[in-house]
């Protein structure tokens, strides 16, 4: 209890920074000290300052947007898509779940991040196509959780209820089926989120991405690796967002997954 409320806190923290972050800052994120360059932390520059002069507080603050807003369109981008098409494999089944499946077999055995970071440095298309890309290969596995979740709520006695009665599959679909598989989707968009933030901090530490000099927390961990010991404040900074954040989500996820699969049993003994 005490944890999920604390990771509750650190993550509202960071929602803060995100939309405040211009207010918040204490300094302009880019701006440069030639004459104070890797400094430790003092009463000025909580966190000290990079290699650049730059200070360290004012750059994670504002990656926060980044470190949200990326990984908030992945999620989302790949719960819509999954959840449409496992809804529809579930559903149909026969040739229309066996062609589908073939197809997200066939994506789901490639692994997304090393994909990722081939496109991504090939074509050179930034952080919109490191997007696009995680989006378009992380789909497949939560179609085959939603699928699952469908597969074990289409026989039961509420949907045969519902197909006696005349309903129109879409009907069907959206309002009986999605609501009972909720919980499903939900816990796969937010660990969706998980992925891509680990995933686009990866791509951004290895230059790929997000552009040089951008207050990224990967970029800023492969732009401070050299400061562990003149200032490690400038590495474990964004290394410690990345992992309290992921961790938030995760606990997050996990306890709104008991509470709404929970209330579904109850809404199904009423």
């Amino acid at each position: 209890m005490i944890v999920r409320a604390l990771s509750a806190f650190a993550l509202g923290l960071v929602v803060i920074a995100a939309l405040l972050g211009d207010w918040i800052a204490p300094f302009d994120p880019g701006a440069q000290d030639l004459a104070g360059t890797a400094m430790p932390p003092d009463a000025a520059h909580w966190l000290g300052t990079d290699e650049l002069g730059r200070d360290v507080l004012s750059r994670l603050i504002a990656g926060t947007r980044t470190a949200l807003l990326g990984p908030a369109l992945v999620a989302l981008g790949v719960a819509v898509l999954s959840t449409a098409i496992g809804l529809l494999a579930g559903y149909r089944g026969g040739w229309v779940d066996s062609a589908i499946m073939r197809a997200v077999d066939l994506v789901y055995a490639i692994p997304p991040l090393l994909v990722a970071i081939v496109v991504v440095g090939v074509f050179g298309g930034g952080y919109p196509l490191a997007i696009g890309v995680l989006i378009a290969l992380s789909v497949p596995a939560d179609t085959r959780m939603v699928r699952s979740a469908v597969l074990a709520q289409r026989n039961l006695a509420y949907v045969e209820a519902a197909r006696t009665v005349g309903l129109g599959r879409g009907r069907i679909l959206f309002a009986h089926l999605l609501p009972n598989v909720l919980p499903t989707v939900v816990a796969n968009l937010l660990l969706s989120f998980v992925g891509a933030l680990v995933g686009l901090a990866a791509l951004a530490f290895l230059g790929l991405g997000v552009g040089t000099g951008a207050p990224d927390w990967g970029r800023m961990l492969a732009e401070n690796k050299g400061l562990v010991d003149l200032n490690p404040a400038a590495m474990i900074g964004p290394a410690v967002l990345i992992t309290v954040v992921a961790a938030s989500v995760t606990l997050l996820g996990d306890r709104l997954y008991d509470l709404m699969s929970a209330r579904g049993r109850d809404a199904g003994r009423a």
